[in-house]
């Protein structure tokens, strides 16, 4: 693809990854948790019976401090952490049981952090054993975690497969010594295909790379080099992030120097050589950010339509209702979200005390839920079908942002829906903006310190 430097300068402007609609800065504080308790409660006996539920669990501590890394975290090399955390951990998880009105049918688990594979196998083991002590686990379930090179054990893989896992992403990032050094992430590659060969060796039947482009110092040969190595280990999914530059909320991210970062138009170069080098090897571009082989489950989900899209990312898996539990987790109930308390210290204060630990939230409209919709046709489709009793809004709205849009050849649309354009496809967030109604009406925020830019 040749790229057009003045099309990525156009572009390239603070838009959000809309893992939500409305997206999190246009989320309120929460007087009290009984709108989001009720929500919750007339959700789950709907989504349980239907196909389930997910569940996500945040562990936040990690042992060093990634410069780069935009998630809540706990730094910290006491381990003892663990246990006083998982006390509390099941106690907010048996708050939320009170509230069910039958058993729990888990359809998809993750463990995201922070790093899970600082816990213990042991301590694995005992989280998991008081979710499914209370759990029916649906015969078509997936869990999955994230783990760490560095620490995942062969214990750690054996414990939680025994446990019903079998996916995990392993977090990569790039493999060069130079930029590992700059954002402090430290990590040999031989630890990478130690790791990815004991998981498949334990039966892991997908095992995910993340991987992260527009990191400081990174070039298109240190890249390539990066990218070479992970097509030899040939991980079942690759997630080819692009680095979200958000000092304002990730203190972190001003440890090293700004003019390190790759400008607009290089970093872009940096993911069309990786696109370039994965689908030459046999990976499918599934959309934002995501490839997989032919046999992956994702891949055959975004062939047949399925393909879905929450707070985790792209699955396979699609309930209407995701619980999320644990510090500064995220829980969608369909019509409204909520975010649990982002400190640590009043996380354990408020579950100890018998609350639910959401903090901030939303309820959501019926215009919200339906432009929701299109958004999440477009993140996981590239396409989406309008439906004529919005169209007068989609004509003060977002006709004008697409006709923008359609004019750089990024898509086609006329009044029945939208289709990107293969060129379009590398500009999916833009895309999602001109059916962001909340945005576009301008409402509160000041997105340049909200958002990292699209490229």
């Amino acid at each position: 693809m040749q790229i057009n430097k003045e099309l990525i300068i156009k572009y390239n402007q603070p838009v959000p990854r809309y893992t939500s609609y409305p997206t999190v800065p246009f989320w309120k504080d929460f007087d009290n948790t009984t709108m989001w308790e009720n929500a919750f409660k007339n959700q789950f006996s709907i989504a349980n019976k239907k196909e389930g539920i997910s569940l996500y669990i945040h562990l936040p501590f990690c042992e060093t401090m990634c410069s780069f890394c935009g998630c809540n975290k706990r730094i910290t090399n006491n381990h003892k952490v663990e246990d006083e955390y998982l006390d509390v951990l099941e106690k907010e998880w048996l708050l939320y049981v009170a509230l069910m009105d039958s058993k729990p049918i888990l359809r998809e688990l993750h463990l995201g952090g922070g790093t899970p594979t600082f816990f213990s196998p042991k301590n694995l083991e005992r989280l998991m054993g008081f979710i499914l002590d209370n759990s029916i686990v649906h015969p078509e379930h997936e869990f999955s975690f994230e783990g760490h090179p560095n620490n995942t054990t062969r214990q750690h893989l054996e414990t939680l497969y025994n446990q019903g896992f079998r996916r995990l992403s392993f977090g990569v990032q790039d493999n060069n010594a130079e930029v590992q050094r700059i954002i402090n992430r430290i990590q040999p590659f031989q630890n990478v295909v130690n790791a990815t060969l004991a998981a498949r060796e334990v039966g892991y039947k997908s095992v995910n790379f993340d991987l992260v482009y527009g990191l400081p110092k990174q070039t298109t040969d240190s890249i390539r080099k990066t990218i070479e190595q992970t097509i030899e280990l040939r991980p079942d999914r690759i997630a080819f992030y692009s680095y979200a530059h958000v000092p304002w909320t990730s203190k972190g991210q001003r440890l090293f120097d700004e003019n390190d970062l790759p400008p607009a138009i290089e970093k872009l170069q940096l993911y069309v050589t990786g696109k370039e080098m994965f689908t030459e090897a046999g990976y499918h571009d599934l959309g934002m950010d995501h490839f997989a082989l032919p046999h992956d489950d994702l891949y055959l989900s975004w062939q047949n339509g399925t393909m879905h899209r929450n707070f985790m990312g792209y699955t396979t898996q699609k309930t209407n209702l995701l619980l999320g539990l644990g510090v500064s987790s995220i829980g969608d109930v369909g019509m409204a979200f909520a975010q649990n308390n982002k400190l640590l210290q009043d996380y354990y204060e408020m579950v100890n005390t018998g609350q639910l630990p959401v903090t901030r939230g939303f309820s959501l409209t019926d215009e919200d839920l339906s432009f929701r919709q299109y958004i999440l046709d477009i993140s996981c489709k590239g396409e989406t079908k309008f439906e004529k009793k919005h169209l007068p809004l989609l004509q003060e709205f977002t006709f004008p942002e697409l006709e923008l849009l359609k004019a750089d050849a990024l898509l086609n649309y006329d009044a029945t829906g939208l289709k990107a354009t293969p060129l379009g496809r590398h500009f999916i967030r833009n895309i999602c903006k001109a059916f962001d109604l909340r945005l576009l009406r301008n409402q509160v925020i000041n997105e340049n310190q909200m958002f990292s830019k699209a490229i």
